[in-house]
C-alpha cells in the first residue's frame, strides 16, 4: 500500500509541474503533448518518468541539454511522500475512508500547486483557489447530511474568521503585507481544518515565515522591505496540521497545565 501511494503520488506530481507550468503560461493541460520548456521539444513517453526520467538524462533535456528546474523531481518526491503519509494516517478500506483519502489527497495537491506558484511567481492563481474552496464546501456539507459530522458549523466558522482576519490586514496594509490570494486561502485553510486547528496553522505559518524572513535578511538574500509570499508557509502550515495538528494543540496546551 505504501508502494502504490508512493507511485501514485510520483505520477501526480509530474501532473502538477505541468500544471503549474501551463497556469503560468496559459496553455491547456489536455490539448499539447508535454515539451521541453527550452527548445520546446515534444517530450517521449520515456522521458515522462516521475523522478527516473530526472536521474536518467542527468537532470538536462535529451535535445538541447538545457538543464531541468530541480522543482520537477522535487514536487514528484514531495508529493510521493505526502501521499504515504495520507495513506498511513488516513486510509482504511471502507468507503467512507476512500471518500475522505480522496479528498485528502486533491487538498494536498492544490496546496502544493499553490506553494510552488505563489513562491515562484509571487500570486496564487484564482482557478486553484476558487475551485478547491467550492470543493471544501462541497465535501463538509456532505459530511454533515451524508455521515451527519457535526462539525460543519465550525469549518464554516473558522473559514470565515481566518478569511475575515487576513482581508483586515489587506485592506489597513492595503495590499502591502498580504494579497487577496493570502485571504482566500485563509478561508479554504478553516474550512478544511476547523476550530481550533485554524488558530494552530496560522500560528506555525507565521512562526515559520517569520523565521525564513530573518535568515534571508541575514544572509543579504531579502531586504526589511522586501516582498515575500505568503502563501507557502500558510500551504505548509496546513499540511503539517492536517497531519499533526492536535499533537501539537495538546502539546501546547500541555505547557499550561
Amino acid at each position: 500500500m505504501v508502494v502504490l501511494f508512493f507511485v501514485l503520488g510520483l505520477v501526480i506530481g509530474s501532473f502538477l509541474n505541468s500544471l503549474i507550468y501551463r497556469l503560468e503560461k496559459k496553455e491547456s493541460i489536455v490539448k499539447k503533448r508535454s515539451y521541453c520548456p527550452f527548445c520546446k521539444k515534444s517530450l517521449s513517453w520515456f522521458e515522462l518518468i516521475p523522478l527516473m526520467s530526472f536521474i536518467f538524462q542527468k537532470g538536462k533535456c535529451r535535445k538541447c541539454k538545457k538543464k531541468i528546474s530541480l522543482q520537477y523531481p522535487l514536487v514528484e518526491l514531495v508529493t510521493g511522500i505526502i501521499f504515504v503519509l495520507i495513506g498511513i494516517y488516513f486510509f482504511d478500506p471502507t468507503v467512507l475512508s476512500i471518500i475522505n483519502t480522496c479528498y485528502l489527497l486533491v487538498v494536498i495537491c492544490s496546496l502544493i500547486i499553490i506553494f510552488v506558484y505563489d513562491l515562484k511567481h509571487y500570486i496564487i492563481p484564482n482557478e486553484v483557489i476558487y475551485s478547491i474552496i467550492i470543493v471544501s464546501f462541497l465535501y463538509i456539507f456532505y459530511s454533515l447530511f451524508i455521515i451527519h459530522n457535526s462539525s460543519f458549523y465550525y469549518n464554516i466558522l473558522s473559514a470565515v474568521i481566518a478569511g475575515l482576519f487576513f482581508l483586515i490586514i489587506v485592506l489597513f496594509s492595503r495590499g502591502k503585507w498580504m494579497g487577496m490570494g493570502d485571504a482566500k486561502l485563509a478561508l479554504f485553510m478553516g474550512l478544511i481544518l476547523g476550530w481550533p486547528d485554524i488558530l494552530m496553522a496560522l500560528f506555525i505559518a507565521f512562526l515559520i515565515g517569520a523565521i525564513v524572513s530573518i535568515i534571508l535578511i541575514i544572509f543579504k538574500k531579502k531586504k526589511f522591505q522586501s516582498e515575500i509570499p505568503f502563501g507557502p508557509f500558510l500551504s505548509l502550515a496546513t499540511i503539517i496540521t492536517i497531519f499533526w495538528g492536535n499533537i501539537l494543540i495538546d502539546w501546547y496546551l500541555g505547557l499550561f497545565i
